[in-house]
């Protein structure tokens, strides 16, 4: 029988928190991942229950979570309530707005991935709220990829950006709750944070484990697969491979029209991947934005066969090692004024031309650097095991 977890908006709910912001004046960082299972939205709730919701604040993606990614988007009201773009020219709360309410909420369901944006938005939340003195609240979901499982690099502080925000693994082990605690008090955000847990939500879960409904927290994370392979595969996004956006099985295909996906997978079957079943397809992806619109690619197919043995970041190293090889003229890096994505993606400098230079084994050490260290570094903050 799978265990039955309560996210931090049942308990917020169901245990009375909400009566002691009866008639309080709040703004609410969420989007439509802010839901109690079977009752309906944040949002609606704190109406009911007598909570003067004054402002909504939405991250990438929008309040409905239908955007495209990269997509920045203006804002609108819902119900009347003014609905704040942090992603566009804005992408922290305004203070001078915050100045004005009792509490913040936040309630976003991220993936535990140091480049999914979300986190950007906590970071910006906690740091606008220290400004503005005024409390945050913050609703906690499950990290879907465990709380166990740490996968680097770990981010260079030169490398800041709103893909990774601070210096913490790819993979980071944490929920959000957790990830606020650190981001409060290694940044010296000086917001007062309190954080509404899980009801027995155990470090070891995945999120199929947890008898919650999956809801997509973002168009191309489709469900737990492709939320365990991203932060891997969604490192793609820095090259000119398709990553799988634009198909059915977003971040567990790659592919592109020139690739020799064959010889691609009889090299990697010789570097003992685990976790992992590689096989040969072809498809078209189709969508505004994505690589290869409409074209015919031949890619690679990736089925997780073991998710307890599986590291993703260690397979795309390898999957762009190997392609480097095989299509030195065709695989390329994408640049913009000099600019890398992938770096600001891997948090590293020097990841990139490693892989570029054959030197797998070199760029694999990468990812293990200083992991220990954060280990022991996130004790103080961990809040279930």
């Amino acid at each position: 029988m799978r265990a039955v977890v309560r996210n931090g908006v049942q308990v917020f709910i169901d245990d009375g928190y909400v009566n002691d912001l009866r008639d309080r004046k709040v703004g609410v960082v969420t989007n439509h991942s802010g839901y109690y299972p079977g009752r309906g939205h944040l949002i609606d709730l704190l109406i009911e229950n007598g909570v003067k919701v004054e402002a909504i604040f939405t991250p990438e993606h929008g309040l409905r979570g239908l955007l495209p990614a990269g997509e920045s988007y203006s804002d609108e009201s819902y119900k009347g309530i003014p609905v704040y773009s942090l992603y566009g020219p804005r992408r922290k709360p305004p203070v001078n707005i915050l100045k004005e309410l009792n509490a913040v909420i936040y309630s976003i369901q991220d993936v535990g991935v140091r480049f999914y944006t979300y986190i950007s938005t906590l970071y910006y939340t906690l740091e606008a709220a220290g400004e503005a003195g005024v409390k945050v609240i913050v609703l906690d979901n499950p990290n879907p990829l465990t709380g166990t499982v740490v996968e680097g690099p770990i981010l260079e502080a030169a490398l800041r950006s709103f893909v990774g925000i601070w210096s913490i693994p790819i993979r980071y082990g944490l929920t959000a709750g957790e990830l606020a605690m650190l981001f409060n008090n290694e940044a010296n955000l000086k917001a007062e944070v309190e954080v509404i847990k899980l009801d027995d939500w155990r470090r070891g879960m995945w999120f199929d484990e947890t008898g919650l409904p999956w809801v997509k927290p973002s168009p191309a994370i489709v469900d737990l697969n492709s939320a365990l392979m991203y932060p891997g595969i969604g490192l793609f996004e820095g090259t000119n491979v398709n990553e799988g956006r634009g198909t059915d099985e977003p971040f567990r295909v790659i592919g592109a029209p020139w690739l020799n996906n064959v010889k691609l997978i009889d090299e990697a079957s010789q570097l003992g991947l685990r976790g992992v079943d590689l096989t040969p397809i072809e498809y078209r992806p189709l969508g505004t934005g994505v690589k290869y619109n409409g074209e015919e690619c031949r890619g690679v197919e990736i089925t997780v066969k073991d998710r307890e043995s599986l590291r993703p970041v260690k397979l795309a190293f390898t999957l762009i090692y190997l392609l480097s090889r095989i299509h030195p003229r065709e695989f390329k890096f994408l640049e913009h004024d000099g600019v890398y994505h992938f770096d600001y993606l891997v948090g590293r400098r020097g990841v990139r031309e490693l892989l570029m230079g054959g030197k797998l084994d070199e760029a694999l050490s990468i990812i293990d650097e200083g992991i220990s260290e954060y280990m022991k570094g996130i004790r103080g903050y961990l809040m279930y095991y």
